[in-house]
C-alpha cells in the first residue's frame, strides 16, 4: 500500500491550492488536502492536526503550510515518511517583520480584507501567463471564503512562529525542498540555505513561477512530487 499523502496550504488558501496535485496523486495514493486555521500558535496548529492525520504519511506544506508542516515534524517525526517544503522558510520573524503585520490586521478589521490579501499572498508578483487572473481570482476566493478571522489567527501564528533550523538538521526521512524560480520574498538562494541544513534533501527550483508553483506550473510541481515520493525510504 502506497503512503497517504497530506498537504498543508498556504496561508488563507484552501485544498484548491493543490487541486491539480490532488486531482493527478489520487490515482495512485490516498490523498488530503489539511486547515491550518485553528490556532493562534504553531504548535497548536500541528497539535491540533496530529490528532486527525494518519497514522503514517508523507507532508508536504507551502509558505505557512510548511511552518506548521517543520512544526509536525519536530513533534512528530515518527509519523512522517517524507517531507516536502515548498516556498517557505525555516526562520522566525524578526520583531520589525512581526510588527509590520500589526496593521494587516487592523485594515482587516476595518473593512479593508481584500487589499490584505493583495498584500500578504503577494497577488502583483504572480508570473505572467495565460491563466494569471484565473489564479488571482482562485486565490480571492479562496481567502474570502475562510475570512478575516482565520486571517488574524494565521498571522499571530506567523508572528510567533519558532526557528526550525535545528528541526531541519534532525530530519531523517526522504525530503524535497521545492520554491519557484521567481520568488521575490523567499528567493532561490534562501531554499538553497534551507536545503543545505537537511541531511540528504534535494532541491527542485519551478521555472516560471513564484511563490504559487503549485497553481502557476501545475505538471512541473506535479513531475516534482513524483520524484519526491521516488525517493527511497529510510530504514528506521
Amino acid at each position: 500500500m502506497r503512503e497517504p499523502i497530506v498537504f498543508l496550504p498556504e496561508m488563507m488558501c484552501d485544498a484548491r491550492l493543490f487541486g491539480p496535485q490532488l486531482a493527478e496523486l489520487s490515482r495512485k495514493h490516498a490523498v488530503m488536502a489539511a486547515p491550518i486555521t485553528s490556532g493562534e500558535r504553531t504548535e497548536e496548529i500541528a497539535s491540533n492536526l496530529l490528532d486527525i492525520l494518519p497514522k503514517r504519511f508523507a507532508l508536504a506544506g507551502c509558505g505557512m503550510g510548511g511552518v506548521v508542516a517543520m512544526e509536525v515534524a519536530r513533534r512528530a517525526p515518527d509519523r512522517l515518511t517524507r517531507l516536502c517544503l515548498i516556498d517557505t522558510s525555516p526562520l522566525p520573524e524578526t520583531p520589525q517583520q512581526a510588527a509590520l503585520r500589526d496593521p494587516q490586521i487592523i485594515r482587516a478589521k476595518t473593512g479593508k480584507f481584500e487589499s490584505v490579501i493583495d498584500e500578504v499572498l503577494h497577488l502583483s508578483e504572480l508570473t505572467p501567463s495565460p491563466w494569471r487572473s484565473e489564479i488571482v481570482a482562485l486565490v480571492k476566493d479562496m481567502a474570502q471564503g475562510l475570512g478575516s478571522e482565520v486571517f488574524i489567527r494565521q498571522t499571530r501564528a506567523q508572528q510567533r512562529r519558532r526557528d526550525q533550523q535545528s528541526t531541519l538538521r534532525k530530519l531523517a526521512m526522504p525530503t524535497m525542498v521545492m520554491c519557484g524560480a521567481e520568488n521575490r520574498q523567499l528567493p532561490v538562494k534562501r531554499h538553497q540555505f534551507m536545503a543545505e541544513l537537511i541531511p540528504g534533501a534535494a532541491l527542485r527550483v519551478i521555472d516560471g513561477a513564484a511563490h504559487l508553483a503549485m497553481l502557476e506550473q501545475p505538471n512541473a510541481v506535479a513531475d516534482a512530487i513524483a520524484d519526491w515520493l521516488a525517493m527511497p525510504l529510510l530504514l528506521r
